[in-house]
């Protein structure tokens, strides 16, 4: 059976009746950026902050193995407005610095732009396109000027993730950058919006 797109709410992440969507998508990104067990704990509590910021939206990937079998979240992708009062937004800034961009250049980048905070697609569903529907299906309609992202480094840019970035326009604002608290290379990458 084929993944359908569901829009997720902040109202149903945490629902008890079994339609709660937080849980399977953190399940889901543990799983697809191969972190351990235990990891969801950390992370719950700033996607619950994430989903209070102003423009964020989320969509979801279900699948249904069968007839028999209820549906299983397999995908995940959400992000909001990008902000000077963002964490993310002042380490972006303080990167551009660094890279040598200029004040007016740094302010055109991050004046008007949507942050995509995560995109995730279980491995068992990886190749099959789940994460280009996902989103374009979350840029879709977006009022903002452009997307921004960061994303890890890996050797030539080689992965699904880059792959797909590099296929949908996505081009280098910032590469071997350095987040606080993170020792790991980063990549942020950018494109004007609409996304076809």
């Amino acid at each position: 059976m084929p993944v359908r797109l569901v829009e997720l709410t902040a109202d149903d992440a945490h629902r008890t009746d079994g339609g709660g969507w937080l849980s399977p998508a953190l399940d889901v990104y543990v799983s697809a950026m191969n972190y351990p067990r235990g990891t969801q704990l950390h992370r719950a509590p700033l996607w619950q902050d994430h989903m209070t910021r102003p423009g964020w939206v989320a969509i979801g990937a279900v699948h249904q193995a069968s007839a028999e079998r209820p549906e299983t979240l397999v995908g995940i992708a959400y992000g909001y407005r990008g902000a000077p009062d963002q964490w993310w937004n002042q380490q972006l800034c303080a990167g551009l610095r660094l890279g040598g961009y200029r004040r007016e250049q740094i302010d055109e980048i991050t004046r008007n732009y949507f942050e995509l905070t995560e995109l995730h697609v279980h491995p068992s569903m990886q190749g099959t396109g789940t994460g280009q529907r996902l989103l374009q299906r979350l840029l879709r309609d977006r009022s903002e000027n452009s997307v921004l992202l960061s994303t890890p480094e890996v050797p030539d840019d080689d992965n699904r993730a880059w792959r797909l970035y590099r296929r949908l326009g996505f081009t280098d604002l910032l590469r071997q950058f350095t987040f606080t608290g993170d020792p790991r290379p980063f990549a942020v990458l950018g494109r004007r919006l609409p996304v076809q």
